[in-house]
């Protein structure tokens, strides 16, 4: 008699147990589905995005940053390609004489005209004694030329540093006379350039004609027995002419 009263609460808890989990769930006494373990995510971390084939995404890789720093002082410099300068051509000594209107043209007994005489020194030696020497064939005279000195001219040169004329010798010759043979002269170094003024004046007396009045740049420091042309680097030729007083 006091059983069944407790079979019936317990049979009507049950009942109501059995509606509370249908409720809940919407199955009754339908067991959770197992959690897989193999191959899923630890806890906390985002899924892979799956794309409509099922195979995950695969993001493309960061490009590479690209180096703007300066570079250091350690680096290699460039090298410079030096171009060596192609050494001047060798040049030699020159001499030039100048007179108004090109030549010189006296008359016995009257003014001096004046020249210059020029040289210019090249590259491939300096002098240490360089003279000018003047030198003129005599005259064959004409008729009526009266007897004159052995030098019927007078050349002279102006002194720079004083102003003054001085006696030049002007040698009367027909052969050559060697530079050895010859004292004097000034030192003329590479590429130098000097121009000296001289005067020439005939004589009252003496023949007249025509011969040109050769000027010479001799070395006096050459050898003796040395070729001609080794003692004389410049040379020139000016024309002259002489006539009587009529």
């Amino acid at each position: 008699m006091h059983v069944r009263p407790r079979l019936l609460i317990a049979s009507a808890v049950l009942a109501a147990l059995s509606a509370v989990l249908t409720a809940c769930t919407g199955h009754p006494d339908t067991p959770a589905a197992p959690t897989r373990s193999s191959g899923a995510p630890p806890s906390g971390s985002a899924s892979p995005t799956a794309t409509g084939s099922g195979t995950p995404a695969v993001s493309s890789p960061a490009p590479a940053p690209t180096s703007t720093s300066t570079p250091t002082s350690s680096a290699t410099p460039a090298k410079t390609q030096t171009v060596s300068a192609a050494p001047a051509p060798a040049t030699r000594l020159s001499l030039t004489a100048a007179a108004a209107g090109g030549r010189l043209n006296l008359v016995r007994g009257g003014p001096a005209q004046e020249f210059t005489v020029t040289v210019r020194n090249g590259n491939s030696r300096a002098y240490g004694h360089l003279l000018i020497a003047f030198q003129m064939e005599p005259l064959t005279g004409e008729p009526g030329d009266l007897p004159g000195p052995a030098s019927p001219y007078v050349l002279e040169r102006r002194d720079p540093a004083t102003g003054s004329w001085r006696a030049v010798d002007l040698r009367m010759a027909t052969d050559a006379k060697p530079a050895h043979l010859y004292e004097g002269g000034a030192p003329l170094a590479r590429d130098a350039v000097r121009t000296e003024r001289y005067r020439l004046r005939a004589t009252a007396t003496g023949p007249s004609g025509s011969s040109p009045l050769m000027v010479y740049a001799l070395d006096t420091d050459a050898a003796e027995g040395a070729p001609l042309d080794s003692g004389r680097p410049g040379y020139f030729s000016l024309p002259h002419t002489t006539r009587r007083i009529l």
